[in-house]
């Protein structure tokens, strides 16, 4: 058994209730010897808000960094007496033995231990452990996401919903810093990435041109599609970054156009005006 997480991006409009559902759990609750109680300020969840794109094409994405309870735990490496992993994979800061130990935050190269100014201990997410040992099938935050963003289970189980979604998903899914080796659980779907986007529109009578195809091939030979709405924008998603590309756009009727651009970050090409054949 190794239970994890799936962050669906896409899913997530930043209402922050699995944020606050955590504090509702841990401030003032004492789940030892799990953990200890929490207080004000001191978070085991942390919901980045990345904004990213120019103009009128803006996102705004919502990545939930939490603990991601590495199959090789670095701050269980430095402080192998103060961090212990269970039989179901979750990495657990012993509330007594880690007492007074703010070095550990610098231990986790995630940036997912908190300090616990009250307690004097360093505090990170457990992933509702406490609960589950009562036989609770999910965490707070899976259960009060109102879109599903958060998908909870366990990801050794071949029949489980989370090993059937990563399965099904798993061209699509990324973890954060597999480099480390340190075997992170969780898994992430659409991470917040360079796009370029632009709007195409007939030279002659100024009306938008619905259905070009917008094909992106980038300097090492990728490529990538995508094709305009009824308004004539578009979007290609999903690039990597600091890539020269060209960008071929083509409808019938039309005369193609290329044009080249680099995904430094997004990129807005802007208003695109194809010449009538």
């Amino acid at each position: 058994m190794r239970y994890g997480f799936v962050f669906n991006i896409e899913r997530c409009n930043g209402c922050y209730s699995c944020f606050l559902a955590c504090k509702d759990e841990h401030t003032g609750n004492d789940h030892s010897p799990i953990c200890a109680p929490t207080c004000e300020g001191c978070n085991l969840m942390k919901l980045n808000e990345i904004e990213y794109g120019t103009g009128s094409k803006v996102k705004v994405d919502y990545v939930n960094t939490i603990c991601q309870q590495c199959a090789n735990p670095a701050c269980m490496a430095k402080y192998p007496d103060q961090v212990y992993k269970r039989p179901d994979g979750i990495v657990i800061i012993d509330p007594v033995k880690a007492k007074g130990n703010k070095d550990m935050l610098k231990a986790c190269p995630y940036g997912a231990i908190f300090w616990n100014e009250k307690e004097q201990l360093p505090v990170k997410c457990t992933m509702c452990a406490h609960m589950l040992d009562a036989g609770e099938k999910v965490t707070r935050c899976s259960e009060v996401c109102p879109n599903q963003a958060i998908l909870f289970g366990d990801l050794d189980d071949p029949a489980s919903e989370i090993s059937k979604y990563v399965a099904e998903h798993k061209d699509e899914l990324e973890q954060l810093k597999t480099g480390l080796g340190l075997g992170p659980a969780h898994y992430y779907r659409r991470l917040p990435k360079p796009f370029i986007c632009g709007e195409v529109i007939c030279d002659k009578c100024g009306e938008d041109v619905k259905g070009a195809k917008v094909t992106a091939k980038s300097e090492c030979g990728c490529v990538f599609e995508a094709e305009t709405d009824f308004l004539g924008d578009f979007e290609v998603r999903g690039l990597p970054s600091n890539k020269e590309f060209t960008v071929t756009i083509e409808a019938a009727g039309f005369k193609t156009r290329t044009l080249t651009c680099r995904t430094n970050a997004a990129v807005n090409l802007g208003e695109i005006y194809l010449e009538k054949i």
